[in-house]
C-alpha cells in the first residue's frame, strides 16, 4: 500500500494536516469516499510502523536508520545553487534523503507532508520550499506537501470555528470587543506568546481555549465540520488556504494516478 509521511511538531498538528487532507481528497475525487481511504493509502512517519514523525525526533532517527544500514549523502549546507539553507531547509533535506535514498526501496512512500507552525519565523517555509525544489526532479517521483501556520496551528482552528450555541455566541462577541477585531476571521492578527499579563487575550493558543473550553472534540469540529470553502476563505492569511490548495495540486494527482 501506498504511503504519506507526515512530519509534524506534535499529535495535533498530525491530526489537523491529514484530516483536512482526507476532506480535500474526498471532495476533488468523484470516486472517493472517506470509508475507502483506508484502501487507497496510509499516513505513516519515517519509522516503519508510525503514524507520523516531529521534527525533534527527526535526527535520532535518522542515526537509527545509520545502524541498519543507511548511508546519508554527503551534506554541503547549500542547494545547487550555492544558497545557504534558510530555517529547517537542511533538516528537510536530511529527511527527504532518508526517504529517497532508503526507506523508498522497500516501503511505497509516494509523498511527505512538511507541516511547520511559522511562529513568526516566515524563514521556515523557505527553507522548506528549498528543500521541496532540490527533489522536486527526483526519481522515483516523490511529492512533498507543505503546510505552514502563521503563527502557530491554532490560528487554522480559529478559522474554522463557528459559534454553536448561545454561550458560544457571548463568549465570541466578548473577545471581540476584547481585541477589537473578530479572531476567527484574522486569526493571523494573533502574535502574543506570553499566556499571562495583559495581552494574553492576543495569543491564539488563549482565544481557543476560551471559547473551546478546552474540549478537544470542540476544536476537532473546526477542521472537521466547517465547510472547506469557508477554511479557504478565512485562511488566507494563516497559510491554510495555502496548505489546502497544496493538497488539491500535488496529493489529489497521486491518488487519481493510482
Amino acid at each position: 500500500m501506498i504511503e504519506f509521511i507526515v512530519i509534524v511538531e506534535s499529535s495535533a498538528d498530525a491530526r489537523t494536516a491529514t484530516k483536512l487532507a482526507e476532506r480535500v481528497l474526498v471532495e476533488k475525487v468523484d470516486w472517493l469516499e472517506s470509508d475507502n481511504l483506508q484502501y487507497l493509502f496510509q499516513w505513516g512517519g519515517l519509522q516503519n510502523g508510525t503514524e507520523y514523525s516531529c521534527w525533534s525526533d527527526i535526527f535520532k532517527i535518522i542515526d537509527d536508520a545509520k545502524s541498519l544500514g543507511y548511508k546519508p549523502a554527503r551534506f554541503l549546507g547549500h542547494g545547487r545553487n550555492g544558497v545557504p539553507y534558510k530555517a529547517d531547509g537542511a533538516t528537510s533535506i536530511k529527511l527527504i534523503n532518508l526517504v529517497r535514498l532508503f526507506l523508498q526501496k522497500t516501503r511505497q512512500i509516494k509523498a511527505i507532508l512538511l507541516i511547520r507552525d511559522l511562529d513568526n519565523q516566515p524563514e521556515r517555509r523557505k527553507g522548506l520550499e528549498q528543500a521541496r525544489l532540490e527533489h522536486i526532479n527526483g526519481e522515483p517521483k516523490l511529492e512533498i506537501i507543505i503546510g505552514t501556520a502563521d503563527r502557530m496551528r491554532e490560528a487554522w482552528v480559529l478559522n474554522g470555528f463557528i459559534p454553536s450555541n448561545q454561550e458560544e455566541e457571548r463568549i465570541l462577541e466578548e473577545i471581540e470587543i476584547e481585541l477589537k477585531f473578530d479572531p476567527c476571521l484574522e486569526s493571523h492578527r494573533l502574535r502574543e506568546k506570553s499566556f499571562a499579563g495583559a495581552n494574553r487575550i492576543r495569543n491564539p493558543k488563549v482565544v481557543v481555549e476560551k471559547l473551546t473550553g478546552g474540549n478537544m472534540e470542540r476544536e476537532q469540529q473546526c477542521w472537521e465540520e466547517t465547510s472547506l470553502e469557508i477554511l479557504r476563505e478565512r485562511g488566507i492569511h494563516t497559510g491554510l488556504t495555502d496548505y489546502i490548495d497544496e493538497v488539491e495540486q500535488r496529493l489529489v494527482p497521486i491518488i487519481q494516478s493510482d
